[in-house]
């Protein structure tokens, strides 16, 4: 860590960040709903999101100085009770959250005021908490039933918040809609497969769980379980051919609701299924092996394929940008489906390459559509005449998902294919070289038409975006060139990550 974040909170505070972390965000969520001043309601926001990041990262600079963090809830100490866990695997995705949280917040204020209706934005703040609360908590849980616990709390506020885009869009709606059939059934598959697996090591606590599975790993229920927790995960994180909730919920929803989700809820979930799968069972199974060879690196290799031709031919940035995202998945996945050391640690290190992207893009789209009104491609013409900052970012961002070199997303792509050469899986190299030609026709088009097109009248009334845009966009296009050119910090958590994956050492 570059400074030490501990040195500054009480003893006392220190002692509880693990359950601080999540009830900080859950607890403030009440005094927004009763606060009918929004912009009240969006300081506390601030502070809360802000607290629960400084205690992420003291949760960090803990666990990579020493042991896992084992906090037992209400004196109950694991199996028995309930623990909340940190450890190298889970802590990157403790800052991740809070880090994209805080930006996106900053980018509300000017975007909510057109998105939102004044007299439900106290209430979308709400939600808003208790969706990153709930992300949180799923993040830094060590008890299968509680992670989906927390994964409904997450999903149940997304509903509310994906909706709530009916204000601009009333399709909206049946985008929320359809999000909470599939959402319903993803978290129906995962408490069926924890039900298997209590059934078959009587414990809910991951640890124990996994202490206990050797001894009934050849059971029909084990497997059963196994399969009902990646199926219900899959569809969680958006993995092909599961994510067809995603396009519709992406473009529809408010403008921040795109740019919190796209970097955070299918990358929490992702975590979730990278711990189960790694900590909880073993890469080493023969059943697991199978999965990731047989099912997941098909699944990894078809999304990263046919999304990017799926998000060619998008007329919507919004939903060109979605299509992006699931084929970047497939890409996260084949790193996880190699079932190595490397493989993960590149399958993780994209990711959050993949937030920080993916997040400038939305926001940078968010913020050409404040003025220009519109999301179509056939209205960017030009737009980077009137609004050279906000496509300047754009640029970057779109640069880096392409993987051009000196951006971060070129690193992670590097990274992938080393990981994969190591296993002679050659196959692999040529899936991501493939999606990333792909990707350079329909970054190319967004770019062709904001920086080289004449704009017409439509574009006349085009401005730069609002500070409070400018702001958490060129944090996030910097962030993209910054670890382009020294990525140190990111795979440093990456490969501890892996490490605890393949070390053995339980949550």
């Amino acid at each position: 860590m570059p400074f030490d974040i501990l040195s500054l909170l009480p003893e006392g505070v220190i002692r509880h960040l693990p359950v601080l972390v999540v009830l900080v965000p859950l607890l403030s969520a009440p005094f927004c709903a009763a606060i009918p001043n929004w912009r009240i309601t969006w300081g506390i926001t601030l502070v809360a999101i802000f607290f629960s990041g400084v205690a992420a990262f003291g949760l960090l600079q803990e666990a990579y100085a020493g042991e896992p963090i084992v906090y037992a809830l209400g004196g109950w100490a694991p199996p028995l009770g309930i623990s909340f866990v940190v450890d190298k695997l889970n802590a990157p995705f403790l800052i991740l959250v809070p880090i994209i949280g805080f930006l996106a917040t900053l980018f509300a204020l000017p975007t909510i005021m057109k998105d939102i209706v004044e007299e439900k934005r106290s209430l979308f703040f709400t939600a808003y908490l208790m969706c990153l609360g709930g992300l949180i908590g799923v993040a830094v849980t060590g008890d299968a039933f509680n992670l989906f616990v927390f994964l409904e709390i997450s999903s149940i506020s997304t509903y509310v918040l994906v909706a709530l885009g009916a204000t601009r869009d009333r399709r909206a709606l049946p985008a929320a809609f359809n999000y909470l059939i599939m959402g319903s059934i993803g978290a129906t598959f995962y408490v069926i497969g924890i039900g298997f697996l209590y059934a078959a090591t009587g414990s809910l606590n991951m640890a124990d769980i996994a202490a206990r599975l050797p001894e009934v790993m050849d059971s029909k229920t084990v497997h059963a379980g196994f399969a009902f927790i990646v199926a219900g995960l899959a569809l969680k994180a958006a993995i092909f051919p599961l994510h067809q909730w995603l396009p519709n919920a992406y473009a529809y929803a408010p403008n921040f609701v795109t740019v919190f989700l796209s970097a955070t809820a299918t990358k929490v979930a992702f975590y979730a299924l990278a711990r189960l799968m790694f900590s909880v069972f073993s890469p080493e199974l023969d059943f697991q092996m199978v999965i990731f060879h047989w099912v997941l690196a098909p699944l990894g290799a078809i999304a990263a394929i046919v999304c990017s031709f799926q998000a060619v031919f998008q007329t919507d940035l919004r939903r060109m940008l979605a299509y992006s995202s699931v084929a970047q998945v497939g890409y996260m996945l084949l790193g996880l489906s190699l079932a190595s050391y490397a493989g993960l640690s590149a399958g993780l290190f994209h990711l959050f390459n993949h937030a920080m992207m993916k997040g400038a893009l939305f926001m940078a789209v968010g913020g050409v559509a404040l003025s220009l009104g519109s999301t179509q491609m056939k209205d960017l013409a030009g737009v980077a005449r009137k609004a050279p900052w906000t496509m300047t970012a754009m640029g970057i961002a779109a640069l880096s998902l392409v993987g051009v070199p000196l951006t971060a997303g070129f690193l992670s792509k590097v990274a992938l294919f080393k990981a994969a050469l190591e296993l002679n899986m050659s196959w692999v190299v040529v899936v991501l070289a493939m999606s990333s030609v792909l990707a350079v026709l329909y970054v190319g088009r967004i770019l062709e038409a904001g920086f080289f097109k004449t704009p017409g009248p439509a574009q006349a009334k085009v401005t730069e975006a609002p500070l409070m845009v400018l702001i958490p966009l060129w944090v996030l296009a910097l962030a993209n060139i910054y670890f382009g050119l020294d990525a140190s910090f990111i795979t440093g958590l990456t490969d501890g990550a892996a490490s605890v994956a393949f070390s053995g050492v339980q949550p």
